[in-house]
Protein backbone atom coordinates (compact mmCIF):
# COMPACT_ATOMS: atom_id res chain seq x y z
CA UNK A 1 0.00 0.00 0.00
CA UNK A 2 1.11 3.25 -0.55
CA UNK A 3 2.15 6.59 2.22
CA UNK A 4 -0.11 8.30 3.36
CA UNK A 5 0.30 11.84 2.78
CA UNK A 6 -1.89 14.38 4.58
CA UNK A 7 -1.44 18.49 3.48
CA UNK A 8 -3.72 21.44 2.63
CA UNK A 9 -4.27 24.86 2.87
CA UNK A 10 -6.57 27.74 4.92
CA UNK A 11 -8.82 28.89 2.23
CA UNK A 12 -7.82 32.62 2.87
CA UNK A 13 -6.76 33.58 -0.72
CA UNK A 14 -5.68 32.61 -3.96
CA UNK A 15 -2.45 30.73 -4.35
CA UNK A 16 1.01 32.57 -5.06
CA UNK A 17 4.51 31.99 -6.23
CA UNK A 18 5.52 30.86 -2.77
CA UNK A 19 2.94 28.50 -2.66
CA UNK A 20 4.10 26.89 -5.65
CA UNK A 21 7.68 26.67 -4.77
CA UNK A 22 7.09 25.27 -1.08
CA UNK A 23 4.02 22.68 -1.20
CA UNK A 24 2.57 23.03 -4.94
CA UNK A 25 5.23 21.52 -7.17
CA UNK A 26 6.16 18.60 -4.32
CA UNK A 27 2.09 17.96 -4.56
CA UNK A 28 1.92 17.11 -8.12
CA UNK A 29 5.59 15.57 -8.36
CA UNK A 30 4.35 13.42 -5.30
CA UNK A 31 0.48 12.15 -6.39
CA UNK A 32 1.71 8.90 -8.52
CA UNK A 33 3.91 7.51 -5.74
CA UNK A 34 1.77 8.37 -2.44
CA UNK A 35 -1.73 8.10 -1.29
CA UNK A 36 -2.32 11.99 -1.12
CA UNK A 37 -4.96 13.85 0.59
CA UNK A 38 -5.27 17.56 0.02
CA UNK A 39 -7.57 19.67 2.72
CA UNK A 40 -9.22 22.88 1.82
CA UNK A 41 -8.50 23.58 5.81
CA UNK A 42 -11.58 26.23 6.57
CA UNK A 43 -12.33 25.17 9.63
CA UNK A 44 -8.72 26.26 10.73
CA UNK A 45 -9.22 29.39 8.49
CA UNK A 46 -12.27 30.23 10.95
CA UNK A 47 -9.89 30.56 13.78
CA UNK A 48 -9.46 33.62 13.15
CA UNK A 49 -11.77 34.83 10.11
CA UNK A 50 -14.60 33.71 12.53
CA UNK A 51 -16.17 37.21 12.11
CA UNK A 52 -15.99 36.99 8.12
CA UNK A 53 -17.18 33.63 7.25
CA UNK A 54 -18.02 34.69 3.49
CA UNK A 55 -13.99 35.05 3.10
CA UNK A 56 -13.50 31.79 3.86
CA UNK A 57 -16.45 30.37 1.82
CA UNK A 58 -15.35 32.49 -1.44
CA UNK A 59 -11.82 31.48 -1.37
CA UNK A 60 -12.89 27.41 -1.29
CA UNK A 61 -14.04 27.48 -4.96
CA UNK A 62 -10.07 30.22 -5.55
CA UNK A 63 -8.26 27.38 -3.85
CA UNK A 64 -9.87 24.50 -5.62
CA UNK A 65 -9.31 26.48 -8.86
CA UNK A 66 -5.23 27.09 -7.95
CA UNK A 67 -5.16 23.70 -6.80
CA UNK A 68 -5.83 22.27 -10.12
CA UNK A 69 -4.74 24.64 -12.68
CA UNK A 70 -1.25 24.20 -11.08
CA UNK A 71 -1.79 20.68 -12.04
CA UNK A 72 -3.28 18.61 -8.97
CA UNK A 73 -5.19 15.91 -10.64
CA UNK A 74 -8.50 15.03 -8.66
CA UNK A 75 -8.41 11.67 -10.14
CA UNK A 76 -4.72 10.63 -8.64
CA UNK A 77 -5.18 13.30 -5.51
CA UNK A 78 -8.17 13.39 -3.05
CA UNK A 79 -9.22 17.22 -3.01
CA UNK A 80 -11.53 17.72 0.35
CA UNK A 81 -12.97 20.28 2.44
CA UNK A 82 -12.29 19.91 6.02
CA UNK A 83 -15.57 20.89 7.26
CA UNK A 84 -17.57 18.20 5.22
CA UNK A 85 -15.71 15.59 7.73
CA UNK A 86 -17.64 16.25 11.31
CA UNK A 87 -15.49 12.74 12.44
CA UNK A 88 -12.40 15.16 12.98
CA UNK A 89 -13.81 17.70 15.08
CA UNK A 90 -15.16 14.64 16.50
CA UNK A 91 -11.52 13.61 17.22
CA UNK A 92 -10.61 16.71 18.16
CA UNK A 93 -12.66 16.87 21.03
CA UNK A 94 -11.27 13.67 22.52
CA UNK A 95 -7.94 14.57 21.79
CA UNK A 96 -8.26 18.01 23.86
CA UNK A 97 -8.05 15.88 26.99
CA UNK A 98 -4.68 14.68 25.86
CA UNK A 99 -3.11 18.59 25.65
CA UNK A 100 -2.87 21.01 28.66
CA UNK A 101 -3.17 24.34 28.53
CA UNK A 102 0.30 25.08 29.21
CA UNK A 103 1.95 22.83 26.14
CA UNK A 104 -0.75 25.13 24.20
CA UNK A 105 0.63 28.05 25.48
CA UNK A 106 4.83 26.67 24.87
CA UNK A 107 4.23 25.60 20.93
CA UNK A 108 6.91 28.04 19.25
CA UNK A 109 4.22 28.31 16.19
CA UNK A 110 1.22 29.51 18.43
CA UNK A 111 3.19 32.06 20.09
CA UNK A 112 4.85 33.86 17.24
CA UNK A 113 0.77 33.70 15.77
CA UNK A 114 -0.62 34.82 18.88
CA UNK A 115 2.28 37.99 18.62
CA UNK A 116 2.05 38.39 15.40
CA UNK A 117 -1.75 39.14 15.76
CA UNK A 118 -1.52 40.97 18.74
CA UNK A 119 -4.20 38.76 20.96
CA UNK A 120 -2.68 39.47 24.25
CA UNK A 121 -4.84 37.93 26.72
CA UNK A 122 -7.55 38.26 24.38
CA UNK A 123 -6.45 34.95 22.16
CA UNK A 124 -9.79 32.89 21.06
CA UNK A 125 -10.32 29.22 22.25
CA UNK A 126 -10.27 28.54 19.16
CA UNK A 127 -6.99 29.95 17.70
CA UNK A 128 -5.44 28.72 20.62
CA UNK A 129 -6.38 24.80 20.33
CA UNK A 130 -5.90 25.09 16.67
CA UNK A 131 -2.53 22.57 17.29
CA UNK A 132 -5.16 19.92 18.13
CA UNK A 133 -7.46 20.60 15.34
CA UNK A 134 -4.37 20.25 12.87
CA UNK A 135 -3.40 16.71 14.95
CA UNK A 136 -6.99 15.47 14.52
CA UNK A 137 -6.72 16.20 10.66
CA UNK A 138 -3.23 14.30 10.68
CA UNK A 139 -3.78 11.19 12.95
CA UNK A 140 -7.66 11.40 11.62
CA UNK A 141 -6.13 9.24 8.08
CA UNK A 142 -3.27 8.14 9.98
CA UNK A 143 -0.87 9.86 7.73
CA UNK A 144 3.12 8.86 7.40
CA UNK A 145 3.83 11.94 5.78
CA UNK A 146 3.26 15.94 6.28
CA UNK A 147 4.77 18.15 4.09
CA UNK A 148 5.80 21.27 6.19
CA UNK A 149 8.34 23.79 6.34
CA UNK A 150 10.54 24.36 9.76
CA UNK A 151 7.76 26.51 11.16
CA UNK A 152 5.21 23.91 10.84
CA UNK A 153 7.56 21.26 12.99
CA UNK A 154 6.12 21.99 16.33
CA UNK A 155 2.58 20.98 15.04
CA UNK A 156 3.68 17.37 14.19
CA UNK A 157 5.73 17.41 16.88
CA UNK A 158 2.08 17.96 18.81
CA UNK A 159 0.42 15.55 16.68
CA UNK A 160 3.13 12.83 17.76
CA UNK A 161 2.63 13.65 21.33
CA UNK A 162 -0.77 13.17 21.54
CA UNK A 163 -0.62 9.62 19.17
CA UNK A 164 1.74 8.56 21.59
CA UNK A 165 -0.07 9.29 24.77
CA UNK A 166 -3.37 8.31 22.91
CA UNK A 167 -1.73 4.75 22.40
CA UNK A 168 0.04 4.25 25.77
CA UNK A 169 -3.74 5.24 27.65
CA UNK A 170 -6.15 3.73 25.09
CA UNK A 171 -4.86 1.35 22.62
CA UNK A 172 -1.95 1.48 19.77
CA UNK A 173 -4.58 2.95 16.97
CA UNK A 174 -2.21 5.52 15.69
CA UNK A 175 1.45 5.29 13.54
CA UNK A 176 3.85 7.97 14.31
CA UNK A 177 4.22 10.67 11.38
CA UNK A 178 7.12 12.19 10.09
CA UNK A 179 7.49 15.54 8.73
CA UNK A 180 8.65 15.97 4.43
CA UNK A 181 10.86 19.23 4.14
CA UNK A 182 10.31 20.91 1.17
CA UNK A 183 13.89 21.76 -0.62
CA UNK A 184 12.62 25.40 -0.89
CA UNK A 185 10.19 26.36 1.42
CA UNK A 186 10.49 30.07 1.58
CA UNK A 187 10.11 32.18 -1.33
CA UNK A 188 10.82 36.26 -0.33
CA UNK A 189 8.04 38.80 -1.20
CA UNK A 190 8.38 40.99 -4.42
CA UNK A 191 9.86 43.84 -2.02
CA UNK A 192 12.53 41.38 -0.84
CA UNK A 193 11.53 42.49 3.57
CA UNK A 194 9.94 39.22 3.98
CA UNK A 195 8.69 35.86 2.70
CA UNK A 196 5.77 36.34 0.14
CA UNK A 197 2.64 37.23 1.88
CA UNK A 198 -0.93 37.98 1.37
CA UNK A 199 -0.58 40.76 4.05
CA UNK A 200 2.09 42.32 2.67
CA UNK A 201 1.06 42.56 -0.50
CA UNK A 202 4.12 41.59 -1.95
CA UNK A 203 3.14 38.32 -3.78
CA UNK A 204 2.78 37.36 -7.26
CA UNK A 205 -0.42 35.54 -8.07
CA UNK A 206 -0.74 32.13 -9.65
CA UNK A 207 -3.61 33.67 -11.50
CA UNK A 208 -1.82 36.70 -12.35
CA UNK A 209 -1.86 38.19 -15.37
CA UNK A 210 0.92 39.31 -18.11
CA UNK A 211 -0.18 42.70 -17.04
CA UNK A 212 -0.06 41.87 -13.30
CA UNK A 213 3.26 40.26 -13.93
CA UNK A 214 5.19 42.79 -15.31
CA UNK A 215 3.80 45.70 -13.08
CA UNK A 216 5.17 43.78 -10.41
CA UNK A 217 8.47 42.71 -11.35
CA UNK A 218 9.44 46.44 -12.49
CA UNK A 219 8.49 47.38 -9.41
CA UNK A 220 11.24 44.99 -8.29
CA UNK A 221 14.60 46.68 -7.04
CA UNK A 222 17.58 45.91 -8.54
CA UNK A 223 21.23 47.14 -7.28
CA UNK A 224 20.78 50.99 -5.92
CA UNK A 225 24.14 51.58 -7.73
CA UNK A 226 23.33 50.48 -11.12
CA UNK A 227 22.13 54.29 -12.20
CA UNK A 228 23.83 53.92 -15.60
CA UNK A 229 23.62 51.02 -17.79
CA UNK A 230 27.66 51.18 -18.30
CA UNK A 231 27.61 51.02 -14.44
CA UNK A 232 28.82 47.32 -12.94
CA UNK A 233 26.20 46.06 -11.30
CA UNK A 234 25.74 43.66 -7.86
CA UNK A 235 23.75 40.07 -8.35
CA UNK A 236 24.08 39.38 -4.58
CA UNK A 237 21.05 41.09 -3.20
CA UNK A 238 19.37 42.09 -6.52
CA UNK A 239 15.59 40.45 -5.91
CA UNK A 240 15.07 40.71 -10.04
CA UNK A 241 18.59 37.68 -9.69
CA UNK A 242 16.96 36.45 -6.94
CA UNK A 243 13.96 35.04 -9.15
CA UNK A 244 15.33 34.12 -11.61
CA UNK A 245 17.82 32.07 -9.60
CA UNK A 246 14.14 30.42 -8.71
CA UNK A 247 12.90 30.17 -11.71
CA UNK A 248 14.92 30.47 -14.71
CA UNK A 249 15.68 27.00 -16.42
CA UNK A 250 18.13 28.55 -18.98
CA UNK A 251 21.03 28.13 -16.59
CA UNK A 252 23.66 28.88 -18.88
CA UNK A 253 21.92 31.80 -20.53
CA UNK A 254 21.25 33.12 -16.86
CA UNK A 255 25.10 32.98 -16.29
CA UNK A 256 25.74 34.89 -18.92
CA UNK A 257 23.56 37.33 -18.06
CA UNK A 258 24.80 37.71 -14.51
CA UNK A 259 28.16 37.95 -16.03
CA UNK A 260 27.41 40.42 -18.56
CA UNK A 261 25.55 42.41 -15.52
CA UNK A 262 28.41 42.39 -13.20
CA UNK A 263 30.99 43.87 -15.80
CA UNK A 264 28.46 46.67 -16.82
CA UNK A 265 26.45 46.96 -20.10
CA UNK A 266 23.55 45.37 -19.04
CA UNK A 267 19.74 47.74 -17.63
CA UNK A 268 18.16 46.51 -15.32
CA UNK A 269 15.14 47.08 -17.56
CA UNK A 270 17.18 44.00 -19.88
CA UNK A 271 17.18 41.77 -16.59
CA UNK A 272 13.40 42.53 -16.00
CA UNK A 273 11.88 42.10 -18.90
CA UNK A 274 13.92 38.69 -18.78
CA UNK A 275 12.30 37.70 -15.30
CA UNK A 276 8.78 38.46 -16.72
CA UNK A 277 9.14 36.16 -20.02
CA UNK A 278 10.45 33.53 -17.36
CA UNK A 279 7.52 34.22 -15.01
CA UNK A 280 4.79 34.39 -17.43
CA UNK A 281 6.10 31.21 -19.22
CA UNK A 282 5.68 29.41 -15.92
CA UNK A 283 1.95 30.84 -15.02
CA UNK A 284 0.35 31.24 -18.42
CA UNK A 285 -0.70 27.50 -18.64
CA UNK A 286 -2.25 27.92 -15.07
CA UNK A 287 -4.26 31.09 -15.93
CA UNK A 288 -5.21 29.46 -19.08
CA UNK A 289 -6.39 26.12 -17.57
CA UNK A 290 -7.64 27.91 -14.41
CA UNK A 291 -9.85 30.13 -16.50
CA UNK A 292 -11.25 27.24 -18.40
CA UNK A 293 -11.88 25.33 -15.28
CA UNK A 294 -13.57 28.44 -13.92
CA UNK A 295 -16.47 28.08 -16.61
CA UNK A 296 -18.07 25.17 -14.64
CA UNK A 297 -17.58 25.47 -10.88
CA UNK A 298 -20.41 23.65 -10.47
CA UNK A 299 -17.99 20.58 -11.76
CA UNK A 300 -15.61 21.75 -9.50
CA UNK A 301 -17.47 22.17 -6.67
CA UNK A 302 -18.44 18.04 -7.82
CA UNK A 303 -14.66 17.50 -7.44
CA UNK A 304 -14.50 18.49 -4.12
CA UNK A 305 -17.91 17.02 -2.37
CA UNK A 306 -16.51 13.50 -4.06
CA UNK A 307 -13.29 14.31 -2.70
CA UNK A 308 -14.83 14.89 0.72
CA UNK A 309 -17.50 11.85 0.38
CA UNK A 310 -14.06 9.50 0.22
CA UNK A 311 -12.06 11.04 2.81
CA UNK A 312 -15.04 10.86 5.34
CA UNK A 313 -15.56 7.34 5.02
CA UNK A 314 -11.41 6.93 5.55
CA UNK A 315 -12.15 8.83 9.12
CA UNK A 316 -14.92 7.40 10.14
CA UNK A 317 -13.79 4.35 10.13
CA UNK A 318 -10.16 5.14 11.37
CA UNK A 319 -12.55 6.88 14.27
CA UNK A 320 -14.53 3.75 14.89
CA UNK A 321 -10.93 2.41 15.91
CA UNK A 322 -10.77 5.04 18.20
CA UNK A 323 -14.00 4.81 19.59
CA UNK A 324 -13.11 1.36 20.51
CA UNK A 325 -10.06 1.55 21.98
CA UNK A 326 -11.41 4.09 24.35
CA UNK A 327 -14.47 1.84 25.13
CA UNK A 328 -16.98 4.47 23.90
CA UNK A 329 -18.08 2.37 21.11
CA UNK A 330 -22.13 1.91 22.71
CA UNK A 331 -23.48 0.68 19.90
Amino acid sequence: MKKIILTGDRPTGKLHLGHFVGSLSNRIRLQDDYDQFIMIADVQALTDNADNPLKVRNNIMELALDYMAAGIDPKRSTIFIQSLIPELAELTVYFLNLVTLSRLQLNPTIKDEMKQKGYGSNIPVGFLVYPISQAADILGFKADLVPAGADQLPMIEQANEIAEKFNRIYEPVFPKVAPMMSDFSRLLGTDGQAKMSKSLGNVIYLSDSFENIKEKVMSMYTDSGHLKVSDPGKVEGNMVFYYLDVFDKDREGLEDLKNRYQKGGVGDVEVKRRLIAVLDGLLKPIREKRELLAQDKAGVMRILEEGSAKARDIVAKNLREVKKAMKIDYI
